[in-house]
């Protein structure tokens, strides 16, 4: 059972660093990026014995399509850069995922305002 915990902890540490890491490399390197400079990375979590880790974003640009097609073009990129940054023999591989959750938040307090009328 210790040795699950472990590696649950281990796994929330790496996706947590990777994660800073992530948003240093976005800001340092993309910052003049229009596109990418709208976006904060608000989670992370790693996934298949840490070789990847799935970066949860949302971005105060309106049109995702647009911000997703971006930061897929970006990822090899970050990847490299997040390899000279990291203290680890291996670098996970990173995927960027929309976070909905503020936009799904919103849509219930309308609905919920919409209640009281």
């Amino acid at each position: 059972m210790k040795r699950q915990n472990n590696n649950s902890n281990r796994a929330q540490r790496v996706a947590s660093k990777v994660q800073t890491l992530v948003a240093e490399i976005l800001r340092d390197d993309f910052g003049d990026d229009k596109i990418i400079s709208g976006v904060s990375l608000v989670g992370a979590v790693a996934h298949g014995g840490l070789q990847f880790v799935r970066l949860f974003y949302y971005s105060r640009n309106t049109d995702i399509d647009a911000v997703q097609r971006r930061l897929d073009d970006i990822t090899r990129t970050v990847r490299y850069e997040l390899a000279a940054r990291m203290n680890q023999k291996y670098v996970p591989d990173i995927r960027f995922e929309y976070d909905d959750t503020l936009d799904r938040a919103e849509r219930i307090d309308a609905l919920l305002d919409n209640l009281g009328e």
